[in-house]
């Protein structure tokens, strides 16, 4: 038998036979030793201030991974105080893997999520906290999955942000992504006359062949020769186009009532983050640089300022690539946060956002965590003058962790001083959050974080993670599972408007809320 009949048959054995109930079914967990609960309820307190709602996608808080334009990663809702909580989990797939890497959530509370499995990805459409499933759509396979199941490597996937996680639920409650035949796509959803729900692809437009190159491994293509270059990210401007970029560096507006399509390229560059949309501009910021852009009046993208950072000498265990492994993030009217990727140790950037400001636009320049023990991929959260961040040096995937002694752990605050001459580092808890999308409650000042505690029988025990964000002591902790289903495996929190908090599992999804 030849070695793609091989393939071929071993991904028919896996889709064979699998039904996917509409009742959450739970994540299966090992036996538990470790304690239900560590700490004590916490009392909110809740922060003043606000990140404004965007034209063109949800309310602030519901529309993408980061929870807003300004990928802050703020919440308005309390979320979990730690009383008497309440887990529900549910299995993103039948088949193996099935893990929610992204969750927003409609204008009636449910959950559009985007959830993964070794043949590919989905929309799924979930009642709060139940988790009851409905609704499904499916998204083509990204070629990267394909190659891995052809090559026996996982890795393959783990360094690959493209198909959809990057997507963002517009002001009429539609996932707007990029899938992985390079097809920009509007899917809605809505009740049928039986009373049910169901998803409808409400617009797509091609951006592979004139604009993409999608010479790309996939069953109708085993030998590719030429270019593959998936989209990873798309986000809207203020005069209604939809910026997209991708891996190798394009990036490219439509404008969705004429279908016009122009883009640009940053040669030699590699974007594999989330980009950040204000009234000011747009900002992207790839494995070299930090960029402010612009559209002109044909649509053709523009750059407004251009910011070189340390990159270092090669990419680190915690990162994705050789670069930052941060989207970034605006505060406020004036500033953007990034991190670098410097050899020692990476250092939070704070620049100045004005697009014509003279001087330096770099307001701080702070080193993080350990000398050699410093990297991380996901977002920061930022409120007010305060930014949060995690470390995730020594953890790679879910699936290839094995030394979890050299996950090193570390998570800071750092303020920008309002004389803007420097910035300074508040507080540093030891406390270890390996790869989670963390999140801030400003409804009830607490940080969320996802950590591990090993059990005597080497299986770690994964808990959700509240920190106050003022002190930065640890309140609580709560057990969600034990063994690799629960792993986090970088995907985000979310917390929904009734309180619930969601947690992206390497098997899929968990619902914590305060029993009352």
């Amino acid at each position: 038998m030849s070695f793609k009949r091989c393939c071929m048959l071993a991904a028919s054995l896996i889709l064979a036979g699998c039904e996917f109930s509409q009742v959450a079914r739970n994540i299966e967990s090992e036996p538990a030793q470790a304690p239900e609960f560590i700490g004590s309820p916490a009392v909110a307190r809740p922060l003043a201030g606000e990140v404004p709602d965007y034209p063109h996608m949800a309310p602030q808080g519901l529309n993408t991974m980061h929870g807003d334009s300004y990928s802050s990663d703020v919440h308005h809702a309390s979320g979990p105080l730690g009383h008497n909580p309440a887990i529900q989990s549910r299995t993103g797939s039948p088949y193996p893997g099935g893990q929610c890497a992204t969750v927003t959530f409609d204008r009636g509370g449910r959950l559009v999520a985007l959830c993964a499995s070794v043949v590919g990805f989905e929309l799924h459409l979930l009642a709060p906290r139940s988790l009851q499933l409905l609704a499904r759509y499916r998204l083509s396979m990204r070629p990267s999955t394909f190659e891995a199941l052809v090559k026996r490597d996982q890795s393959v996937v783990m360094t690959d942000t493209s198909g959809g996680a990057y997507f963002y639920l517009d002001d009429e409650d539609r996932a707007v992504l990029v899938d992985s035949r390079q097809r920009l796509m509007r899917v809605g959803h809505r009740q049928t006359a039986e009373g049910g729900w169901e998803f409808f692809l409400a617009d797509s437009w091609q951006l592979g062949g004139d604009f993409v190159p999608q010479d790309c491994m996939n069953w109708n293509n085993w030998f590719p020769s030429g270019e593959c270059d998936p989209a990873t990210a798309v986000m809207p401007d203020l005069e209604g186009n939809i910026w997209w970029v991708t891996r190798r560096g394009r990036i490219g507006t439509l404008e969705p009532e004429s279908g016009r399509i122009k883009m640009i390229r940053l040669p030699g560059e590699e974007i594999q983050n989330g980009f950040s949309v204000a009234h000011d501009g747009v900002y992207i910021v790839s494995d070299h640089a930090l960029y402010a852009m612009k559209a002109d009046a044909e649509g053709l993208p523009r750059v407004i300022w251009r910011e070189q950072y340390d990159r270092g000498s090669a990419k680190k265990v915690g990162s994705i690539n050789q670069g930052s492994g941060t989207t970034p993030t605006l505060l406020g009217e004036d500033y953007i946060t990034v991190t670098d990727n410097a050899d020692e140790r990476m250092n939070l950037l704070v620049y100045r956002r004005a697009p014509k400001f003279e001087g330096e636009r770099l307001v701080c320049k702070v080193p993080l965590f350990e000398s050699g023990a410093s990297a991380t991929d996901n977002s920061m959260v930022a409120w007010g003058r305060s930014i949060f961040l995690e470390n995730n040096h020594g953890y790679s995937n879910a699936m290839q962790q094995e030394d979890w002694g050299a996950v090193t752990g570390g998570i800071s605050r750092i303020d920008v001083r309002e004389d803007e001459s420097g910035c300074d580092t508040v507080w540093t808890s030891a406390e270890k959050s390996p790869s989670v999308v963390p999140k801030l409650s400003s409804g009830n000042g607490l940080l969320y974080f996802y950590t591990f505690e090993p059990q005597a029988d080497g299986q770690n025990a994964w808990y959700l993670l509240a920190l106050d964000a003022q002190s930065g002591e640890t309140a609580f902790k709560i057990r969600t599972g034990v063994g690799m289903n629960y792993d986090n495996n970088w995907a985000p929190i979310s917390i929904g408007p009734d309180g619930t908090l969601y947690v992206g599992t390497f098997k899929g999804l968990v619902a914590i809320w305060d029993q009352e």
